[in-house]
């Protein structure tokens, strides 16, 4: 059992205290074993919202407050070199943890035996990242100057993404630009909208096969704001099947896949990455194209 002696006197909450000596931990993760009496204060339970007074003793057991590991994930590679690694994510697998207290594996626990960073976080070498139930290509970075070298490009949209999805329904026209500012929807804000207030949102899609309720499009979206291509998809009327979040019929799975990625890389230029189309999305067309 290990104690911290509370030495301020502006009774600050035990929470907020513990988070900032353990910066690696998550508050949820810190308020959890609160909740359940792994951390008491002065040999009693308290409430996560306890505020302490100068001299309190706040005990601990060292697995009350320790990082866990992630789960191992083996994860399929398209390409690696000694600057990146691309992966082919599956849906369901997480880019990164919110927090380092986290122990579900990501793409970022993968990697990380692999990253040569001056500092490792839950997040070293992500450059981009993929919904959990988006699957296809995603590129990582082994260095420090790989990362930045490779986030300046995403951030100056220099990259080409091509994403493949399953939409209820048949869209009016065959090719089009979606062009609909997205904004956070205050009423849900975890989910986001189209709207006025929003900020330039673009994606250009093509219609590549239907089937008697469904269509495969091909989309590319010219700018990243988060959920784009799920909002401006809703918008339309035509929700991808399976995001269930924004509207979608009920399936196995988010049917969006990010099907290519051109970037530059550091040492050979640039170069186009792909990831097959998932064998599930065969289930909705009798025969889809080997290759966009």
């Amino acid at each position: 059992m290990a104690v911290i002696t509370y030495k301020d006197d502006d009774k600050q909450r035990v929470d907020i205290f513990l988070a900032n000596k353990k910066p690696a931990l998550s508050r949820s993760h810190i308020a959890s074993q609160i909740s359940a009496g792994a951390i008491k204060v002065n040999g009693q339970v308290v409430k996560v919202s306890h505020r302490l007074h100068q001299g309190d003793k706040i005990s601990f057991t060292q697995m009350s407050l320790s990082v866990p590991l992630p789960e191992i994930i083996n994860l399929p590679i398209i390409f690696e070199d000694d600057f990146c690694v691309v992966i082919n994510k599956p849906s369901g697998v997480i880019t990164h943890a919110k927090g380092m207290s986290s122990n579900e594996g990501s793409v970022a626990s993968f990697i990380a035996p692999m990253v040569k960073s001056k500092l490792i976080t839950n997040r070293s070498g992500i450059v981009h990242r993929l919904d959990r139930g988006t699957s296809g290509v995603i590129i990582t970075a082994k260095t420090d100057e790989a990362t930045k070298y490779l986030q300046r490009q995403f951030a100056k949209r220099q990259t080409l993404k091509v994403y493949l999805a399953i939409v209820s329904g048949h869209l009016d026209h065959s090719q089009a630009t979606i062009n609909m500012p997205i904004e956070r929807n205050p009423n849900h804000p975890s989910t986001f909208r189209t709207g006025v207030n929003g900020k330039p949102a673009l994606t250009e899609y093509e219609v590549i096969q239907t089937s008697a309720s469904h269509s495969l499009l091909k989309l590319i979206p010219k700018t990243g704001r988060t959920h784009q291509l799920r909002v401006h998809l809703k918008a339309l009327g035509h929700p991808i099947v399976g995001d269930t979040f924004y509207g979608g019929e009920t399936a196995e799975r988010l049917m969006l896949h990010a099907y290519s990625l051109e970037v530059i890389l550091p040492n050979i230029g640039r170069k186009q990455f792909y990831a097959p189309i998932p064998e599930i999305f065969k289930s909705y067309f009798k025969k889809l194209p080997k290759k966009l």
